[in-house]
């Protein structure tokens, strides 16, 4: 190896292993109960909407809960895991005023409603589309158990609406569910909603679908990956902030392992093997995988860390510094630890190892601030806010200010 090499893999081993620098965390907005989601407004840089797992938008505008935007709560089953758990405007929400939520409804199983907007910070309740799943038309995807609903909505780079479903409930997945071609559960869906209001069904599949054709197994058409336990939180790395596009998802383990898993931009077509793996290990094989590579995260962590991911976002901001874009941000719901992971994206193929990944939960006040972190936001500059769940609170990571000249701090 040359000198210019061994130079170049010096000055890599050493980025990689300087930590980050501090950030911490300050409260945005509090008074919300059992939030969810925190989701930018499209149109209005001071207002977010936050939605509570009970059933109701609430608008927050310049840091104050103003009231809602959305009641569903007559509609939506909720506790436990159950509730409504997912919003996410149209990218074309300017003119159109269309956003899209997922609820678990009376019967506890998975709606998918399309809404317009009446006002600036207010719903047409009565514009109430369920989209209609399948052939069949379906109103509602059954739910066989209580937990697992998934229950994220993303709209990606590409424009089609993302749809994360966990594989039906119970533990190990008792009916091997997110491996069979013909369930919508354990899955992560791609569709086009961008139709008629007179459309029968709210949405027609992506002709560019990985098993529109049939291929590599006669699956649904809606589908975009397999193997899915319950993702609990999906982001696309931003290429309007200059992100790669990516597909980044968090999955909830069941005994032994959380994961995180890297999908580059449109490389749809994945098994993420569950419940053949459990993370990069073999889990209950007695039935083979719908298809085989099964595909390993590029991140996992065990019990001794946590119980149950929470996903996040790669930074993309600006406050927390370039030394933090670009890093992978998540935490645990259960012990309510942040962490950022690194990303080596590989030109050529477009995906990425995780390295130098580094705790932020001390920095961040610990756990008596943070509480139980059940989602994270982005607003419209990318930078970061965390969901507090048991707190009723939104917090925004800001980056600790530098010790005076001549200072310097032990850690």
């Amino acid at each position: 190896m040359n000198l210019t090499v061994l130079c170049a893999t010096g000055l890599l081993a050493a980025t990689l292993l300087q930590a980050p620098p501090p950030v911490r965390a300050t409260l945005f907005v509090s008074g919300l109960q059992s939030p969810v989601a925190f989701v930018a407004d499209p149109t209005d840089r001071t207002v977010f909407f936050a939605v509570e797992q009970g059933g109701r938008i609430r608008v927050v505008r310049n840091r104050q809960v103003e009231g809602d935007f959305l009641d569903l709560r007559a509609a939506v089953m909720s506790g436990g895991e159950q509730g409504l758990l997912g919003l996410a405007f149209a990218p074309d929400y300017a003119a159109s005023g269309r956003f899209f939520v997922n609820f678990t409804n009376r019967n506890g199983d998975t709606v998918v409603a399309r809404f317009r907007r009446a006002t600036a910070t207010s719903a047409d309740a009565a514009s109430r589309f369920d989209l209609k799943w399948g052939p069949e038309r379906a109103a509602a995807i059954p739910q066989p158990f209580a937990n697992h609903n998934g229950g994220h909505l993303a709209f990606g780079p590409d424009g089609f609406l993302y749809i994360g479903l966990g594989d039906g409930g119970s533990g190990n997945d008792p009916q091997h569910l997110a491996q069979n071609p013909a369930s919508f559960l354990g899955k992560m869906l791609r569709i086009d909603v961008n139709v008629a209001d007179g459309h029968p069904a709210g949405y027609q599949v992506p002709g560019d679908n990985p098993f529109a054709g049939g291929a590599p197994v006669a699956a649904r058409p809606e589908i975009w990956s397999f193997g899915l336990r319950n993702p609990w939180r999906y982001s696309f790395d931003d290429p309007a902030l200059g992100g790669t596009g990516a597909l980044v998802v968090a999955d909830v383990g069941q005994n032994s392992f959380e994961e995180v898993d890297y999908e580059p931009r449109g490389r749809g077509g994945r098994n993420y093997g569950w419940r053949n793996r459990e993370g990069a290990h073999p889990n209950v094989q007695s039935l083979p995988p719908a298809f085989q590579p099964l595909v390993d995260p590029i991140h996992e962590y065990g019990r001794t860390l946590g119980q149950s991911i929470t996903g996040g976002y790669v930074y993309r901001g600006r406050t927390l510094g370039a030394s933090l874009r670009g890093r992978y941000f998540f935490a645990d719901f259960v012990t309510g630890r942040v962490w950022s992971l690194g990303l080596t994206v590989n030109s050529s193929t477009g995906e990425a190892t995780a390295a130098g990944v580094t705790e932020h939960t001390s920095d961040l006040g610990g756990t008596a601030q943070l509480g139980t972190i059940s989602s994270f936001a982005v607003d419209a500059d990318g930078e970061l806010y965390i969901v507090s769940y048991s707190r009723g609170a939104v917090l925004r990571l800001l980056l600790t200010p530098a010790a005076p000249s001549g200072l310097r701090i032990v850690r």
